[in-house]
């Protein structure tokens, strides 16, 4: 297959271009500078484009944007954040809707944010969008990718959860405390951490790639744990205790109220109802599974 791929620099990009070179697919990479072998140029702030560059591609797997947890959220931040994700998703869907030979397939980014804070409620694809920030980015994201759907391309939404990886994400920024012995809870440790191995998460999406499967699919492994489990369980894996709780203040000073709700004192039970439907098997379907295999590798 012949896959076109953007953010694929990315933690999650780089890992799937990878492993379908290794399963001797043809990953082909959207950038923004002068495009190199295997490569396409585009802008997406610019909206530019060429509708043919993607003819003849099997499917576009779309993953990029601006980081959520890179920055404060800042008004300005807030406004890069949603333009970085909904210009380009747009951007591709029209292009792909244009081009002479489309795609037949789209699977673009999204999160679990799109179901707001919750509280002990299981989500799955079903549930309705939340009404914070960052709901209603993904709400906007998705929407984003209407041109490509109405041309009758299968679109998929990757609503993914904690990317677990040693190479990046939130586990990259907890390993340094954790390994010290003063890692721990954040807060009350109660809020609901829906997470998924960075194996799981390529897995999946390669998986996606041919199954019979169009609108929200959730990227999460079938066994989400509260706060306080998954610091008990990082201190195990690492041999080091984790009793040491974070408190909100420290955080919030730092990331600044609302980001640091958003990452790190609320969250979501997410479950992967119809990625397991489509026939999914996850090859770490517990956390303690996951970060033994995710910090040997």
């Amino acid at each position: 297959m012949r896959v076109i791929i953007s953010g694929a620099s990315g933690l999650i990009g780089s890992a799937l271009t990878t492993h379908l070179r290794g399963l001797g697919h043809d990953p082909v990479a959207l950038v923004r500078r002068p495009a190199g072998s295997n490569e396409i140029q585009w802008d997406p702030a610019k909206g530019v484009l060429d509708p043919e560059s993607l003819a003849g591609a099997d499917a576009v797997v779309h993953l990029a944007g601006a980081g959520i947890g890179d920055r404060r959220w800042t008004d300005d931040y807030k406004r890069e954040l949603v333009e970085s994700r909904t210009k380009g998703t747009a951007l591709l869907a029209e292009r792909i809707a244009e081009c002479s030979q489309r795609p037949g397939v789209l699977l673009s980014g999204s999160a679990i944010g799109y179901y707001g804070p919750n509280d002990d409620r299981e989500l799955d694809e079903q549930s309705p969008a939340g009404t914070d920030f960052l709901a209603d980015l993904c709400v906007q994201w998705e929407a984003a990718t209407a041109p490509a759907a109405a041309a009758g391309v299968r679109v998929a939404h990757l609503r993914t959860g904690i990317v677990l990886s040693k190479q990046g994400g939130a586990l990259k920024k907890m390993l340094p405390l954790f390994k010290l012995g003063a890692g721990g809870k954040f807060g009350k440790g109660d809020q609901w951490q829906s997470w998924i191995s960075l194996p799981d998460e390529v897995g999946a999406i390669t998986h996606l790639l041919t199954a019979d499967v169009h609108g929200a699919v959730n990227l999460t492994a079938p066994a989400p744990v509260r706060n306080r489990e998954f610091a008990k369980t990082l201190g195990s894996v690492l041999h080091r205790p984790s009793v040491v709780p974070v408190p909100a203040f420290g955080p919030k000073l730092l990331l600044g109220g609302e980001l640091a709700d958003a990452l790190l004192f609320t969250g979501q039970r997410v479950l992967p109802t119809v990625l397991q439907g489509a026939g999914y098997q996850f090859q770490h379907p517990t956390l303690d599974v996951a970060l033994r295999a995710v910090l040997a590798g």
